[in-house]
């Protein structure tokens, strides 16, 4: 089955790749998820159009990569959440909260998928993840998980 990526997918291409799967996977997993669209003659239109996209969110190079990567490493981030009196939280910090406190702290965007952690944060103090800003560029970005 012949698809076109709407966006990324681990160990099988970015947005705007047309890849070749097999007919199951595509059924039942990308199609169904938004990961992907059947391709056509008339999708070629949809790919430049995704990797144009792309493109502008794109880190332009190594060197504004390490730009970036020393403006994370400097910022100081606050990540508010719920706790109880002991300082444990109700829930976990997500990636997806991380992203958005760093967007919050200094304008910003990453993607919640560049985020990694090393495990579950679930404590009010600081904590450390680290983020991939480029191919080959990553930084350690150092946040404070703050009571609400």
């Amino acid at each position: 089955m012949k698809l076109i990526l709407t966006q990324e997918v681990s160990g099988l291409g970015a947005a705007g790749d047309i890849v070749e799967v097999k007919d199951g996977y595509g059924r039942n997993f990308l199609l169904p998820r938004g990961f992907a669209i059947s391709w056509t003659r008339g999708g070629e239109k949809q790919v430049t159009q995704i990797k144009r996209a792309r493109k502008v969110r794109e880190v332009r190079d190594r060197d504004h990569a390490n730009e970036i990567k020393q403006s994370l490493e400097s910022m100081v981030i606050v990540v508010p959440a719920k706790a109880g009196a002991t300082g444990k939280l109700f829930g976990s910090i997500t990636t997806a909260d991380i992203a958005s406190a760093v967007k919050a702290a200094g304008d910003i965007s990453i993607d919640k998928r560049k985020v990694h952690l090393a495990g579950a944060i679930k404590t009010v103090g600081n904590h450390k993840a680290t983020v991939d800003v480029h191919p080959g560029v990553s930084a350690n970005v150092q946040f404070v998980v703050s009571a609400d």
